[in-house]
């Protein structure tokens, strides 16, 4: 296959594929990180919390299978070769999640809107990939390594199953996937999630995106020349780095990150025209907009702090069982909750 194309064609073909089954599910299966938190709180439904469930237990156990097969090096992938730090998980997960309750959306749900034409989103997604791009390399660059340290090398392996495996005695690949068996069970455990097969389903379809872009990205990298990263979805620099591309395709690659964007675009447009919800949308109320851009600015930042959004950390961190995931995705949802009782409620006893 990499005589016919390149290596960054390649990785961006697996990122594309994968993307547009992450698209397909949030249009059509709904699965959504806010939507998902909101009918916690509000409307007292755990059917989109346990979406995530199943996609994480999935994710978890095909990650670990990949790893036991052959077919991935765990120590290569981007959360468990880099030092973690909890301060990061736990400032840049607020950070992200207040403003994704500000926003409506993380930067994952807002590229679905933007594939069922809503034009707002859009905006969200700009100001977004702008925030992180300044965070990542940018004016708030030094700031962010003055707080938090310049990324470090792991010294250790830092992720539940090798913690596990000197207590199991059986190898980290069994631990992984016996960890992600328990998930999975223990989401399935619940008779309401059993009788909606449409919610499992797409459940499923995002732990296998996950899937897909290790197995993928690791191929090339394993049989390529390039120095290429082994990684899976995020939604945070991916989409400012999309933008660059965009701008200076002559002089710069394509990636992982922009075919995993471009994916979630076209999925998001299939699905939105299959279900008959596409529809031009904007935004008429100033204050809503306000608050959406300072969301999306904040979402930006916190989730390069964090070193993924609501999918990199709720997802693929955590499908590798990266000590930063739990903690992340409690923090962001933490910080969604204090957001929407803000939206909602107001901070009035």
């Amino acid at each position: 296959m990499l005589d016919l194309v390149s290596e960054p064609l390649a990785v961006a073909f697996v990122g594309l594929v994968g993307g547009l089954l992450l698209g397909l599910a949030a249009r059509i299966g709904r699965f959504c990180t806010l939507g998902a938190i909101e009918d916690l709180f509000y409307g007292e439904n755990t059917l989109r919390l346990r979406m995530w469930g199943i996609a994480i237990g999935l994710s978890v156990m095909g990650t670990f299978g990949l790893s036991a097969a052959g077919l991935l090096d765990l120590s290569e992938t981007l959360y468990l070769s880099r030092q973690w730090n909890p301060l990061e998980s736990v400032l840049g997960g607020l950070l992200f999640g207040y403003g994704m309750a500000l926003a409506g959306n993380c930067g994952y749900g807002a590229l679905a809107r933007v594939g069922g034409g809503d034009l707002r989103s859009l905006l969200i997604v700009l100001v977004m990939g702008i925030s992180a791009y300044v965070t990542l390399g940018g004016p708030l660059s030094p700031l962010r390594i003055w707080m938090f340290g310049a990324s470090e090398q792991a010294s250790n392996f830092p992720t539940f199953a090798h913690l596990a495996t000197p207590l199991t005695g059986i190898s980290m690949e069994v631990t992984g996937m016996i960890i992600g068996a328990v998930i999975l069970a223990l989401t399935l455990g619940n008779k309401t999630l059993r009788n909606s097969p449409s919610h499992v389903f797409w459940g499923a379809v995002a732990g296998l995106a996950i899937v897909l872009g290790w197995a993928g990205t690791y191929w090339v990298a394993s049989h390529g020349f390039d120095a290429t990263a082994v990684v899976s979805h995020t939604f945070s620099a991916p989409i400012g780095e999309t933008m660059l591309y965009l701008m200076t395709s002559s002089g710069n690659s394509i990636s992982f990150g922009t075919g995993s964007v471009i994916g979630v675009l076209i999925g998001a447009l299939i699905g939105s025209l299959y279900m008959g919800h596409f529809r031009w949308e904007s935004c008429d109320d100033p204050r809503e907009l306000r608050r959406q851009i300072l969301g999306a600015a904040l979402m930006g930042i916190g989730a390069v702090v964090a070193v993924g959004c609501s999918v990199g950390q709720g997802l693929s961190a955590f499908s590798v069982l990266s000590y930063s995931a739990p903690l992340t995705l409690l923090s962001i949802m933490s910080g969604a909750a204090l957001g929407l009782r803000q939206l909602i409620l107001g901070f009035a006893p």
